[in-house]
């Protein structure tokens, strides 16, 4: 595995190989751990849906929790006229 070094501001590129087999993407978040002598990077552990998980750690302006499935059968019965 090839080293890096840590930039000015505490980054540190990783590799694109890497990042392709785990799939991170700009914006895509991680967890960072130490492990007794060692750094530890992975992708968190998402129970349940991956848009509400999502909604709940990108909108912090958001006040109150967003029920989607009310919002998806409000939107198809718009869609379809089922008013």
């Amino acid at each position: 595995m090839p080293t890096r070094g840590i930039g000015p501001k505490g980054q540190i590129m990783i590799p694109k190989r890497v990042r392709d087999a785990l799939a991170l993407r700009p914006g895509v978040e991680v967890v960072i751990e130490v492990r007794g002598g060692e750094i530890v990077i992975s992708k968190p552990k998402i129970d349940g849906s991956y848009t509400e998980y999502y909604v709940s750690t990108h909108s912090p302006k958001l006040r109150e929790r967003i029920d989607l499935k009310k919002i998806m059968a409000e939107e198809a019965a718009e869609r379809h006229g089922l008013h």
